[in-house]
């Protein structure tokens, strides 16, 4: 039978349950209203956390093969409904949707691949009179707020683990994004216990509600770095586990000896992506003085080429901003570039339109100390830097306040890994900019966030240790 995705639903202990009042958000390309939503109150909360603590009594005690069997059923059911996901998810997010299948098909692997990490049980010492052994125990109940950049793998990136390691879970979508979340918690319903797999809408006051509820265990946030202090100070009061992954402001330094027209397709597309609305895009480019004229020619003429419009369009690349919040937020930076003097290589003006959408901008060479290298945009707008000395760059890839990921681009390998180990961040890759997996831990440093998800340490992020003593005879 195929997905409705006309109608939606809160997903608790098992049932799609309505609330007494709806709200919707706007598709970006259009402003038009999208189908309502619940309105989740403080009692559907409770009556959520109810049911997935009475769920984690009895699934915590199932095997991981048997949540593994029930995590693969559900990818099937994911496989099955792929392109209703990915025409829900332009549909709501705005993002083309040759971009939309990619992010659903990374959420259906996700779902696959995560649950084949084996947790292990550490023999930390076996003597005659003692052994002692570390295993790993889940910890309850956990919420998953996930942000509107990417509401499919994200939510799915933190329902898996949360499952597989015997927890119960409760997703709470943004209010800008609700539908496709909602749709996963409703395909989870046949493949496990009711309480195990829930989803919430809401507006606002309804992550707050999340943080405070004394029943849930654990937080996994992916946010803003302002929210995220919130989040954590609100989960102090009742200790809760926080995991959370924020802001960042991505270096990327390009060095003199690349090959400019083998990178620049690579450099563009990961700049831009999803309209830059992605905490690990490359925000900052810094480019050898050597090459940097060259490159900056050809790195402009190759973007001018991206196609802006709506994400159903055929050969578009860049889709809406997703919010009225953020186009506006836009539109406050571009005007630092005429306020701070700044060249425009390419755009550098909003023009107002049917939907949220926003040209992609290119800033020649602009001041460290400029809004547009000092701050995440999330929005298409990329400033090109030049550099001359290895030490100086780093220290300037450095200098921000968050650290989520960087990379470096050169033949030279050791020339590459020797800069590479010198940047701050949770993931720095080498001649690519954006790779994840569901095996490699993701998270950031300084204030881009604290602990990490994927791959087994972000698996145990979901766990207690325990270490297990045991007197022979």
């Amino acid at each position: 039978m195929p997905l409705d995705t006309t109608t939606f639903h809160n997903v608790i202990n098992g049932e799609l349950t309505s609330t007494a009042y709806t709200r919707h958000s706007l598709n970006p390309a259009t402003k038009k209203q999208n189908p309502n939503v619940p309105i989740s109150r403080e009692e559907d909360l409770n009556a959520a956390v109810d049911a997935a603590k009475t769920a984690f009594k009895t699934w915590s005690r199932t095997t991981y093969d048997e949540r593994r069997k029930a995590c693969l059923a559900y990818a099937d059911s994911l496989e099955e409904n792929k392109d209703a996901l990915a025409a829900l998810l332009t549909q709501e997010q705005g993002k083309p949707l040759d971009q939309s299948a990619v992010e659903v098909g990374m959420a259906i692997k996700w779902t696959r691949e995560l649950p084949t990490i084996e947790i292990p049980e550490n023999v930390l010492q076996d003597k005659d009179d003692v052994k002692i052994v570390q295993r790993y125990t889940p910890l309850g109940v956990c919420a998953a707020i996930v942000p509107w950049n990417f509401p499919v793998l994200l939510a799915i990136g933190k329902m898996i683990p949360a499952v597989y390691t015997g927890n119960a879970v409760i997703v709470k979508p943004s209010p800008f994004t609700p539908y496709c979340a909602l749709k996963l918690a409703e395909l989870a319903i046949p493949h496990f216990p009711p309480g195990v797999i829930q989803a919430l809408s809401g507006g606002d006051d309804l992550g707050p509600m999340i943080t405070e509820q004394p029943g849930i265990d654990k937080i996994s946030f992916t946010g803003s770095t302002a929210t995220g202090k919130r989040v954590m100070a609100s989960a102090s009061k009742t200790l809760k586990r926080v995991t959370l992954e924020l802001g960042g402001n991505d270096a990327a330094i390009i060095c003199d000896d690349v090959d400019i027209d083998k990178v620049i397709p690579n450099l563009a597309i990961l700049s831009f992506l999803t309209s830059s609305q992605i905490c690990m895009m490359i925000k900052r480019l810094y480019v050898h003085s050597k090459i940097y004229d060259e490159f900056l020619k050809k790195f402009v003429a190759f973007v001018s080429n991206f196609k802006t419009g709506p994400g159903t369009q055929e050969g578009i690349f860049i889709g809406p901003v997703q919010n009225a919040m953020q186009y506006e937020k836009a539109k406050n930076l571009f005007e630092s570039i005429k306020l701070e003097n700044l060249t425009a290589a390419l755009g550098g003006t909003i023009t107002d339109s049917e939907g949220y959408f926003i040209e992609p901008t290119i800033i020649d060479n602009p001041p460290e100390n400029s809004r547009v290298v000092q701050e995440e945009p999330f929005a298409p707008i990329l400033p090109v830097l030049k550099w001359h000395d290895e030490d100086d760059v780093v220290s300037r890839a450095n200098a921000s306040d968050t650290a989520l990921a960087a990379s470096v681009w050169s033949p030279d390998l050791e020339r590459a890994s020797g800069i590479a180990s010198q940047l701050h961040g949770g993931s720095v890759w080498i001649n690519s900019h954006f790779e994840v997996s569901p095996f490699a831990p993701f998270g950031g440093h300084k204030s881009s966030g604290i602990g990490v998800e994927w791959g087994l340490s972000g698996l145990l992020g979901y766990m207690n240790s325990q270490s297990v003593w045991t007197r022979k005879g």
